[in-house]
């Protein structure tokens, strides 16, 4: 179910609002109530998915929210097509009427749980469930003075701050959180780490010989640190074979500058930017490995999609990395400056197909082992627990088994 203009078409199950007035709907009920600001291709979105798609729905009910409401994006059609009701909020409403709207939704479908599945909604999530006595649960998944910083100074505060226990998917960022101090810090962490529907990633029988790209994969954002991989690239440019490139998959503000600094650097035509892809094992399985430059991260998928795929890992130590990359044994990992060993690992990875073998072979070992849906699952549902959910399943009378 959404909210929409009336001029957008409706789907089955779907309910139709032409202002902020919530309208009937039809007696929903939900124990699990999640919010989350778009349904785009992202990272904190495919977890989502993974999570809804794993819930034992007869037994928790889930239901979705989406911040700023968009029918096209992806991850709203792939959550539609798991019957989970799905609300939504026009993006020009203002904040203040979507915080009205939700907490008059918390009231008619009555959760136990709000879960907000991004910073930015942290708040919305505590202010939903105090209308309600709901546990409020609130997100963590990058580093924590980067992102109170994008929504602006109150925002941000109210998002730190809101609700008291939040789920972190790093260790690393929840632990940074708590030392530093001051009121307007989550008050408690669980730390649940990304996980992966392993089917979806089949280790590549193509020939090393035939793989000619390395790879990278991620948002055109500043964050993400592609200027340094282009310099890198730039350093190694006559190290290497003639016939390898760079593949960079993903899209974002970022591309018209980088695309230019490309060609400033004369790598431009070994560096190519192929745009968003929505079949990223395939991209992945094309490729000799992954490189990964960010400068902040709490535990990026595409690191761990990379390792299921059978694929060695260069990347940089931000977040949880250090914890999914065991450096030497399935990729490497270098300090974020350190330029010279960036470039030394790349050519080091690129010159030796027998180690790259080995590192894939660990690779996949690890991901099957760390990186299963059912601790995501578990341990969300414990940090529920932990946060003071009581987890009791309603009487048939409220329409829950």
């Amino acid at each position: 179910m959404f909210y929409a203009r009336k001029s957008m078409p409706a789907k089955e199950g779907s309910v139709l609002a032409e202002d902020m007035s919530i309208v009937p709907l039809q007696g929903t009920r939900c124990r699990l109530l999640y919010v989350i600001g778009q349904l785009a291709l992202g990272g904190a979105e495919r977890q989502l998915y993974y999570l809804l798609a794993t819930l034992d729905h007869a037994r928790y009910q889930p239901a979705l929210v989406a911040w700023n409401f968009n029918p096209n994006e992806k991850y709203y059609r792939d959550i539609l097509d798991l019957n989970i009701p799905i609300f939504g909020f026009p993006s020009e409403w203002s904040p203040f009427a979507k915080l009205r709207a939700f907490r008059k939704l918390a009231q008619r479908t009555t959760p136990e749980v709000i879960h907000s599945y991004g910073f930015h909604t942290n708040f919305a999530a505590y202010y939903a469930a105090k209308g309600v006595g709901a546990v409020p649960i609130g997100s963590l998944r990058s580093d924590f003075s980067t992102i109170r910083k994008v929504g602006g100074a109150f925002r941000g505060a109210l998002n730190a701050r809101w609700p008291n226990h939040h789920i972190a998917n790093s260790t690393v960022c929840a632990e940074a959180a708590l030392q530093s101090g001051g009121f307007f810090t989550p008050k408690s962490f669980s730390v649940v780490r990304n996980g992966l529907d392993l089917n979806y990633f089949h280790v590549s029988d193509t020939p090393q010989q035939l793989r000619t790209y390395v790879a990278g994969v991620g948002s055109l954002l500043p964050v993400k640190r592609w200027d340094r991989l282009l310099r890198v690239v730039q350093m190694i440019k006559g190290l290497v074979a003639n016939n390898v490139q760079f593949r960079i998959a993903g899209d974002g503000p970022l591309r018209t500058s980088l695309e230019s600094l490309a060609k400033d650097l004369g790598i431009h035509q070994i560096v190519q930017f192929v745009g968003a892809r929505q079949d990223i094992p395939a991209f992945l399985n094309g490729a000799q490995f992954l490189i990964h430059t960010s400068e902040s991260e709490g535990c990026p998928n595409v690191v761990m999609e990379a390792m299921a795929a059978g694929r060695a890992v260069v990347a940089t130590d931000a977040g949880d990395i250090p914890y999914l990359v065991e450096n030497g044994e399935t990729g490497f990992v270098v300090p974020r400056e350190d330029y010279d060993a960036l470039a030394n690992r790349i050519v080091t990875l690129l010159g030796n197909p027998v180690l790259r073998g080995q590192m894939e072979s660990n690779a996949r070992t690890k991901a099957e082992r760390d990186f299963k849906l059912g601790s995501l699952v578990t341990g969300t549902l414990n940090a529920y627990r932990s946060a003071g959910w009581k987890d009791q399943v309603r009487s048939a009378s409220r329409g829950i088994r």
